[in-house]
Order: structure tokens, then sequence, then C-alpha cells
């Protein structure tokens, strides 16, 4: 049985995280809905959440059933096709993809290994976390790159702390120590919203758990936390975390990982049994030389202004996966939700000029500024003068504003997925609804 209509251009968007379902919705409703192309969809999953919120499904803070999105009703909604299978091959000649087989929790197949033809080709597959080949991370840490294993955290850490509420044993040194490898962005919220789900669980009923037990360390290899953000953001970032009793140790480098903790360069142990890795990203490995596409070392896919591949014109790149030259510098555009979000709008564009023979427009990439959410606790930021109107220089922003225009972006991106009307209700009925569910999942 064939998937394809072969007298229509076929667009192929893989990976269907923030910016490759935005460019598929947009696809869809620009070309799909009036036949002019057919745009499908290939995830490896078959719900889409939002990747910033990861470190709150970790902590359990945020539910991500009650969140994830449905690709298939998406598609459906958006005038696009979701297939599900996880991308493995490329074959430049024949134009075409081919998808592993998909197997169930018992390891058997249930959808077979499929081969998808394009016209255009544009990959959105993110980035997964670095290991940089550290001895022992790989098997003693736990990652936070996917859905699954932000679940998987929680119910890690929720197991700990009921064992540890329960046992009349002496606890051991790192029991209830948690430490996180990488003082970016996903490490700094991570912590706060443990502490706060630390708190939740002792107020719900685990009133015995032994907080004086707990601790939550951030291991930072360079001489600050968020060093790729200003320096006046981590300043004000450190100090919150300070407040809440979060350790920072900087110009810690991370030797090996144990089942007892870190191994650091300043040459000890800290104790932790719950270990989470979040230093650093590489594109996924099977883009590595992908049929003579040009990656870099950390397998991202080398693109130009473009975001046309080098080597290929008929295959694009967005978002963490894809090296587009910053205008103006030696630097590549750096991996952040923002650069996604508007690479997608402008290959939206980009396409549409393809099918009509027309001219590509180049990508700028536009600094909107950095937010960082501790929680309740704090919310911190920096706008800078694009988003101000201003022509220069930045304007620090903290507390109930900070928080509000954290919230605004996610609802920025649900809108361009399920559209104002949709997102408003939804808003509107959590917002009434959220005194009578618990402020966790507790499950």
């Amino acid at each position: 049985m064939t998937d394809n209509n072969d007298t229509v251009h076929k667009i192929i968007v893989v990976g269907g995280g923030a910016g490759g379902l935005e460019l598929a919705v947009r696809l869809g409703k620009k070309l799909g809905k009036k036949k002019k192309a057919e745009v499908t969809l290939i995830d490896a999953t078959l719900t889409h959440i939002w990747k910033p919120l990861l470190h709150e499904v970790a902590a359990g803070t945020l539910n991500s059933y009650e969140d994830e999105l449905s690709y298939l009703a998406l598609g459906h909604k958006n005038h696009f096709r979701f297939r599900l299978g996880r991308m493995d091959s490329l074959d430049r000649q024949k134009q075409e993809i081919t998808t592993e087989a998909t197997l169930d929790h018992n390891g058997e197949e249930y959808i077979p290994k499929r081969t998808f033809k394009y016209d255009t080709l544009v990959f959105a597959v993110g980035s997964q976390t670095n290991d940089f080949g550290i001895e022992g991370v790989k098997e003693n840490c736990m990652f936070l790159d996917t859905r699954i294993e932000a679940d998987a955290f929680h119910q890690h850490f929720f197991r700990n702390a009921y064992t540890a509420h329960a046992q009349t044993a002496p606890l051991r040194e790192g029991q209830l120590k948690i430490a996180i490898a990488g003082a970016g962005a996903t490490g700094v919220e991570l912590s706060a919203e443990l502490h706060e789900a630390i708190n939740h669980l002792v107020e719900f009923g685990l009133d015995g758990l032994p907080k004086e037990e707990v601790k939550i360390t951030i291991i930072e290899a360079a001489e600050r936390i968020l060093p790729a953000l200003p320096p006046d953001l981590s300043e004000k970032t450190q100090y919150a975390l300070n407040k809440i009793d979060v350790e920072v140790l900087t110009e810690h480098r991370v030797s090996e990982a144990t089942e007892l903790g870190f191994v650091t360069d300043k040459g000890g142990l800290i104790p932790s049994e719950i270990k989470v890795w979040a230093a650093g990203i590489k594109a996924p490995d099977f883009l590595a030389e992908i049929d003579g596409l040009e990656t870099n070392r950390i397998n991202q896919l080398v693109v130009k202004e473009t975001l046309e591949t080098t080597r290929d014109e008929n295959i694009f790149a967005l978002g963490d996966c894809a090296a587009c030259p910053m205008k103006g510098t030696d630097n590549t555009v750096p991996p952040r939700a923002q650069a996604a979000n508007q690479q997608a709008t402008m290959l939206a564009k980009s396409i549409k000029n393809r099918i009509n023979n027309k001219a590509l427009p180049t990508y700028t990439y536009v600094d909107y500024g950095s937010l960082i959410n501790l929680s309740r606790y704090s919310t911190v930021g920096n706008m800078m003068g694009n988003l101000l109107g201003k022509k220069a220089g930045s304007m620090m922003i903290e507390g109930i504003l900070a928080r509000f225009v954290y919230l605004s972006l996610y609802k920025m991106h649900q809108v361009v997925i399920q559209g104002f009307i949709r997102v408003t209700l939804t808003t509107i009925a959590n917002f009434l609804t959220q005194k009578i569910k618990p402020r966790m999942k507790l499950h």
C-alpha cells in the first residue's frame, strides 16, 4: 500500500518539537488545506509537549497527561498528516527517508519499517543531552530530553521519597540528595521545581520525610551559572537559588558518575543517589554524516542562511539540529526555542516560495531576551531592545511581570498550533479549576 500521491509536491517534516510542529501546522494551513502540497509530520511519539516544560513534568508540578497534544488530532485540524515512526536512514538520490519498525512495550513489532518519498524534506529533530563520553554518565544518570524520560524521573523521585519516609533504618549518605550536572536553564529551573515538590510532599502527608536530609546541588564547569546568558541574569538567579538553599558549585568539572554520586576534578565525591545530567547538547546521533550531508562535531546539519543544507537544496533543517550561521558573527544561531520558532515561521514562507519557483528568504536571528522561571519563588529575565522597541540595550525584569512574559511564550506556541479561541477557552477553564486540582502530580 502506498502512502503518497505522486502528483502533488510532498513535504516531510521530521520531528514534532516546537519548531517542527509549528512548521507542519503553518504548511498545512497554507498549502495542505488548498491541496497545493501534501504535508506529512513524522515523529517517534504520539503526542507533543513543549520541551521547556519537561523539568516541571520531572518534578511533578506539571501533569504531562493534561498538557500533551495528539499529533493525529492536530494533523486532522490543521491539514497535515501524521505518521508514527523514528527516522533511521536517508536516500538523497531516490529522495526517500526510512523509518525503523515501531515496537510495543513487549518488544513486538506493530508498525513495520516504512519508506516515504519527499520533494522537500525538513529536519526538525531537536537535540539531546551530550554526555561527552564521561565515564558512568549513561549508566548512572537520568536525562530530561523527552516526556518519557521526564515521567521516569518523576516516578524515580517519588519512589525515593516514599522509601525514605517509610524506612526505619538510617538514611544512606546520598539517599535523598539530588545532584544536577549542568547549570543551564534546564538544570537551574529543575532545582527550583524539585525544591517546591519536596515541600508539597511534606505538606500532603509525608510529614515524617526528613527534609534536613534533602539537599539539591547544581554542578557547573563554568565560572557562573547560566553561562550562555547575560551575567546580570546569572547573578539574580544565583541570589534566588541561595534563598531556597540550593547549593551551587561552579568551576567543578564532573569526571565520573557512580551509583553514589558525581566525582569532580576538585577531588571529591558529591554524594547523590538521584542524579540528573543536563550539561551540554548534541543533535541526534543518526544525523552524523547522514547520506553525505555536512554535519559538525555535535551532529548538527550545517545549513545556509536560507536553512538549506549545504549539500542538498531539497533538504532543510531548523532548530537545535541545525548549525545556522548568525549574521555578523563567526558563531551559529544558539539552540533556543525562540530560534526554532523564528525559523519555522520563515521556512513556511520559504517552502511556499520554493513550490512557486521564487527566491528564498534568509534567516536573521533576533534575540528577544531570556527568562528563567524558578517555580513559585521567582522569575527573572532580560528583555532585549528588539522586543522593547528600542534600538539597543536590554531591560531586566523579575517577579510578576517576568512570570507573565514567561507564561505568554507558552501561550504563543499554543496559539500557533491550536488557535486563539481554543487556547483562550482552555486557559479560562484551567484558571477556574486550579483551586480543586492538586498543585502537583502525586502518582
